[in-house]
């Protein structure tokens, strides 16, 4: 029998002094709450209480454990009571990972703005170029950039992702600007760890999309490690354009190949589904859709 159950008709025995009133207040026959009272007798191995033809009154233990089930119920009521609360008005944690570019110069100027709007969230935003299982690993949310695997999540789009090829202008000065991509295999092109080591880069280029081109010697598995490096002028950086703008805007480098650059791929919120999803969640995540989805969110000029 259902334990809780069987507490809280007990409670309703002693507080009611009847077994017809508690059983009327839980919708059950006098002799099913008496079976519920038995059962509790049989899993203690103790007496609840003494019973006659006229009355009930508690045993020593039955005292005991009335006080304890008053306190378990109680602390069940507040329990529900607070998860109620949380349905209602957008509180508690969120667990969120994010690509490193994406989520330091992107989400993370725009979850300190959702968090001033909702005092009463917290959030805990890890950075990984790495991709993780968002369920086993526990995420409330995801953000993926590109096409997200058909993995059983709800899928939300929320921009685009341009991913652009820069050089420093004394780089350019030293060993020419290149004209096609296939000129690329003649320079030091910057190349990212998580990327295929033996395929390198990947453009659109009248070569074919997808053209392949090899990397240079700097490989960093960090895209401020390698625009440093194409700041210093060592070699050719393909990065994305949050992380690469102001430096092109401020001259510091220089887009190259414009016309061979990556297609930009979707920037989507992944998240699990839920029939009764928070209000933490959902007013996250259109928090987010607004942000990112905007007008004002355009390309720079440069682009």
């Amino acid at each position: 029998m259902d334990r809780l159950l069987s507490m809280e008709v007990f409670v309703a025995v002693v507080e009611l002094g009847s077994l017809t009133a508690a059983a009327a207040r839980h919708e059950m026959s006098p002799a099913m709450a008496a079976k519920h009272i038995k059962g509790l007798e049989a899993r203690l191995g103790l007496r609840l209480m003494n019973r006659t033809t006229r009355r009930q009154s508690l045993t020593e233990a039955g005292q005991a454990y009335f006080a304890r089930c008053k306190l378990i119920l109680s602390d069940i009521r507040d329990a529900e009571q607070g998860a109620e609360a949380m349905r209602s008005a957008p509180r508690g944690h969120l667990r969120i990972t994010s690509t490193v570019t994406f989520g330091s110069f992107a989400l993370a100027p725009a979850i300190a703005d959702y968090l001033s709007e909702y005092p009463d969230v917290s959030v805990d935003l890890a950075l990984s170029d790495a991709v993780e299982d968002v369920v086993a690993s526990r995420y409330d949310l995801a953000v993926r950039i590109g096409e997200p695997a058909d993995s059983g999540l709800v899928a939300r789009k929320i921009g685009r992702y341009q991913m652009i090829i820069c050089a420093a202008p004394a780089y350019l000065e030293r060993h020419g600007t290149p004209e096609t991509a296939s000129d690329l295999a003649r320079h030091q092109c910057l190349d990212f760890s998580y990327w295929n080591r033996r395929t390198g880069w990947r453009l659109n280029s009248q070569e074919g999309d997808g053209a392949t081109y090899p990397a240079g010697r700097f490989v960093s598995n960090n895209g401020q490690a390698l625009r440093q490096a194409a700041l210093a002028g060592f070699g050719i950086v393909l990065q994305p354009e949050l992380l690469l703008a102001e430096d092109v805007r401020a001259g510091r480098l220089v887009p190259i190949l414009q016309s061979a650059w990556p297609v930009a791929r979707p920037i989507t919120l992944l998240y699990p589904k839920d029939r009764k999803a928070l209000p933490k969640l959902t007013t996250f995540v259109e928090f987010m859709v607004r942000r990112f989805t905007a007008p004002a969110k355009q390309q720079p000029s440069f682009c």
